[in-house]
């Protein structure tokens, strides 16, 4: 079966704001799918909403399977690498045991404990991203890149045919990008991945749909349908720019 995400008169609210409304789509893998949108236009809220971490009305279905509103479940089919602030790698925890931690929040009392095939998955997951060699490492200590790696591995080991990851290159110095926008294009030859991102020009020759969000779905197809002046304008205003036939977005995160 091929991995596929199917929301249906999806709507998403935070109290008495109403961020996404009767929104319907089915996307498709394996592939990638880049989501863009202005900072605050609610790219983190889809995630979330699909994910069934915040309430939804509407269905959500992953791989023909009705997911909404249930986190455990969509657990099971999707890994989530969300966004994490600075304060969020102070806690003292290395590496291996980060990936390991997707086994023990799943598995029961005493979770410290894995069968042997789950330690060789983990090896083979973080083998797969480059970092086995730091696994005693603090987390810490980690570069940008190489944390995002480490979420990334996490989020691998059950082998979900889905990936979920938002804005993954934040905080991530340039020759890290190249390599973390690399290992992402890998992952989506497999899997259907979606990634957000202020700079999709990164993923664009891999990209199989743009979904342009800015307070609801204001496009979604094909790159060279999505990036059109016209139509980003009304998303980002000023940000939008022509240079030699290319359309340029430029929203203060761009690198």
């Amino acid at each position: 079966m091929s991995p596929t995400i199917e929301v249906s008169d999806l709507t998403v609210s935070y109290g008495e704001e109403v961020v996404f409304r009767r929104e319907n789509f089915k996307l498709e893998g394996p592939s990638l799918i880049v989501v863009i949108g202005p900072n605050g236009a609610g790219k983190t809220t889809l995630f979330r909403g699909i994910l069934g971490l915040i309430p939804v009305e509407g269905k959500v279905f992953i791989n023909g399977i009705d997911v909404t509103g249930k986190a455990e479940e969509a657990g099971k089919l999707v890994g989530y690498v969300p966004q994490f602030k600075a304060e969020d790698y102070s806690f003292p925890i290395n590496v291996m045991e980060i990936v390991e931690s997707a086994i023990a929040l799943r598995g029961r009392p005493p979770r410290i404990r894995f069968p042997r095939e789950m330690k060789t998955r983990v090896r083979k997951v973080m083998e797969q991203v480059g970092i086995w060699d730091i696994r005693k490492k603090p987390l810490l200590e980690l570069s940008g890149g190489q944390r995002q790696r480490v979420f990334i591995a996490r989020s691998l080991v059950w082998d979900p045919p889905v990936l979920i990851m938002d804005e993954p290159l934040t905080a991530v110095d340039p020759m890290g990008r190249v390599d973390l926008v690399k290992m992402i294009k890998e992952l989506a030859e497999d899997k259907l991945v979606l990634v957000s991102s202020h700079d999709p020009s990164f993923f664009l020759d891999k990209a199989k749909m743009l979904m342009v969000v800015n307070r609801g779905i204001a496009a979604l197809g094909p790159p060279k349908e999505v990036l059109r002046e016209d139509l980003l304008s009304k998303v980002y205003g000023r940000s939008v720019f022509l240079v030699e036939k290319c359309v340029h977005v430029v929203d203060g995160y761009a690198v």
